[in-house]
């Protein structure tokens, strides 16, 4: 009898191009083109950033819209993705870099509040674990906007509130550098029923040369003069909510967002690609499987520091089933593909030399892959 070779498909997605539920929607069609007997499931992953919530959500699990503020204060949405009592909620989705308008960067008037207002809207909805996928920031405020949206008080040296414009909006580096103590007094009461795990990719602490401000603030936007500014102001931060918690593994990240969470919200930093790939049951879903199929736009020295086909590819080792990569592009030599645990790599700039229409073409292109990949290993 014939066994009908099934298969795992696990990208993450290709930025710029392809979120990761249409790279395995497209891998799919090219698979079973190749091989019309496979059993292909699509799995979407991402390792915290943007994309988190598109990935539960093809796993079935309901998306909720939120009127939220974007990181500059202006009238926004924002959604999560919730199944049970557990809600996932994206950083990137109501606060993130693509939440600018017009993609203007603003590193110190951008903040988390907008990411508050969504993470109250899940505890007010009956959400006790609450997921927080770190990435994608546009921020660097140390989780104070997300804590005053969760009724958080900052205080001056008077013991007078500092407040900040509309929707949290204003000066970051001006406000925390005026703090002198907080009040917790008026924290949401469902905050301490929850339980909150931060989700991200990255390890960096707070503060120092590795900090969130040293690594990121110029991404965002902030020049020298406001990069001093800004760590001023989270230094004062750290020693206000407790400066062991500035030098957790994770505190730093989404512009210090983790330090807040520590702090204040009683968090643990986690993996990202591991929280995903826990809460998906992913373990049970590649039990048995033929083949597992993972990606992202360019699989490269970073992606062996937590990012998604990394994890996927030790999860389906641990499960004994061999696992393939489908890229944009690597970085990466034969050997560093094989040690990473990769059976295989095909890269879409094998098909197309030409970045922007590999991009443009991603779709088509990966079609073909899944054909290449079918045709090799099923």
């Amino acid at each position: 009898m014939t066994v009908r070779p099934r298969v795992v498909l696990a990208p993450d997605k290709f930025k710029g191009s392809l979120a990761a539920p249409e790279v395995a929607a497209a891998l799919a069609t090219g698979i079973r083109r190749g091989a019309p007997a496979a059993d292909v499931r699509c799995v979407p992953v991402a390792d915290g950033g943007d994309g988190m919530v598109d990935a539960f959500a093809a796993a079935g699990w309901r998306r909720v819209e939120v009127a939220a503020p974007g990181p500059t204060g202006e009238s926004s949405t924002a959604v999560y993705a919730v199944h049970g009592d557990t809600a996932v909620v994206e950083l990137a989705s109501a606060v993130g870099l693509v939440k600018l308008p017009g993609g203007r960067l603003d590193p110190l008037g951008a903040n988390t509040y907008g990411l508050g207002v969504v993470v109250a809207h899940a505890l007010d909805n009956g959400a006790r674990e609450i997921v927080l996928g770190l990435g994608g920031s546009a921020s660097t405020d140390g989780g104070s906007g997300l804590l005053r949206a969760l009724g958080l008080r900052l205080l001056d040296r008077a013991g007078r509130e500092l407040t900040a414009g509309a929707n949290g909006s204003g000066d970051v580096g001006s406000l925390l550098r005026q703090v002198c103590s907080v009040d917790r007094a008026g924290l949401d009461p469902a905050v301490t029923q929850a339980r909150f795990t931060l989700a991200c990719d990255v390890d960096n602490p707070l503060l120092g040369p590795a900090g969130a401000v040293a690594v990121y603030a110029a991404q965002k936007g902030a020049n020298a003069r406001q990069m001093a500014e800004l760590e001023a102001a989270l230094s004062n931060w750290a020693a206000i909510l407790g400066t062991g918690y500035a030098e957790i593994g994770g505190a730093g990240a989404a512009g210090g967002t983790g330090f807040g969470a520590l702090a204040v919200l009683g968090a643990q930093v986690r993996s990202g690609i591991d929280v995903v790939l826990e809460l998906l049951e992913f373990p049970a879903l590649v039990q048995g499987a033929t083949l597992v199929v993972t990606g992202e736009g360019s699989l490269d020295h970073q992606s062996m520091h937590g990012k998604a086909p990394v994890g996927v590819a030790a999860a389906a080792k641990a499960a004994g089933v061999p696992v393939v990569a489908a890229v944009g592009r690597t970085l990466l030599s034969p050997g560093e593909i094989r040690a990473a645990g990769f059976a295989g790599c095909y890269p879409l700039s094998a098909l197309e030399a030409d970045p922007a229409r590999s991009m443009a073409a991603a779709s088509g292109l990966l079609e073909r892959i899944g054909e290449r990949i079918a045709a090799r290993h099923l």
